[in-house]
């Protein structure tokens, strides 16, 4: 890897966790698409270094939450109970199953296009929700669906819960700790999956070491800086800007992916 990789991806972590993590939207969900198209880390170990990433950058803030005695919540320990095997399943659908680059760029497109249109809605409507929180019993029964995607896509299972769980009137201090939780939890087992299966399966599927390390390294610097700038930065602004960016980059995949590019 040259220092130019190694520098882009350091800043693209920082980047991008400065400005996701005021909106508590993972910064892996933007860096897989940075890693694939810019950096052009190779399938499927894009998904392993992406949970990497996770690992490195996300201690700082979940020390944060844990000093603020917000991690002793019933959810935080329910989402860990379903998305850590959600995302084992993940990891092995993702080597044997869908290990190339084109239709893996459908299942990006697949996660990009709600989570885009949903930072859009949230925008542009009131925060208010009249529909009552899911039972424990639903969580614990989508919680290994969304660990099992965020296995194959490289963002753990929390991230994608969170806005389920936003949606239907779970107060965001309590969804933040245990999606964060979940999802660091998840980035660990699901790097050490895609470990294991490299010494057992043929291709590129282990994490890009240096590199994941280096791009958690900036997204550890990110998260605390935008945490810190959270009060002064326009929030709604940049929930619209990530909205319409994961909408076009979800779009962008699919005719990629559609073409067989």
């Amino acid at each position: 890897m040259s220092w130019q990789t190694g520098l882009t991806g350091f800043l693209a972590g920082l980047l991008i966790s400065v400005i996701t993590s005021p909106v508590g939207v993972s910064g892996a969900v933007f860096l897989l698409p940075v890693q694939l198209s810019v950096l052009h880390v190779p399938n499927p170990a894009v998904t392993a270094t992406n949970l990497l990433f996770n690992v490195v950058s996300g201690p700082g803030a979940l020390a944060r939450y844990r000093h603020n005695g917000q991690l002793t919540g019933a959810l935080t320990r329910l989402l860990i109970a379903g998305t850590v095997p959600g995302v084992i399943l993940g990891a092995i659908i993702r080597v044997f199953a869908i290990p190339g680059p084109q239709i893996f760029r459908l299942v990006a497109a697949a996660v990009l296009l709600p989570l885009g249109l949903w930072l859009c809605t949230r925008t542009l409507r009131a925060d208010a929700c009249d529909r009552p929180p899911l039972s424990r019993r639903v969580i614990l029964g989508l919680s290994p669906i969304t660990g099992t995607v965020g296995g194959i896509y490289g963002i753990g299972g929390g991230s994608i819960l969170g806005p389920i769980l936003a949606g239907r009137g779970i107060p965001r201090t309590r969804i933040a700790p245990a999606a964060l939780a979940s999802t660091l939890l998840t980035s660990i087992v699901g790097a050490a999956t895609y470990g294991i299966l490299a010494l057992t399966s043929s291709g590129d599927i282990a994490p890009h070491w240096i590199l994941g390390l280096l791009c958690g390294a900036g997204g550890l610097i990110g998260g605390y800086l935008g945490a810190r700038l959270q009060p002064y930065l326009p929030e709604k602004a940049l929930q619209l800007l990530l909205g319409v960016l994961a909408t076009i980059l979800a779009i962008l995949y699919l005719i990629q992916g559609s073409r067989g590019r």
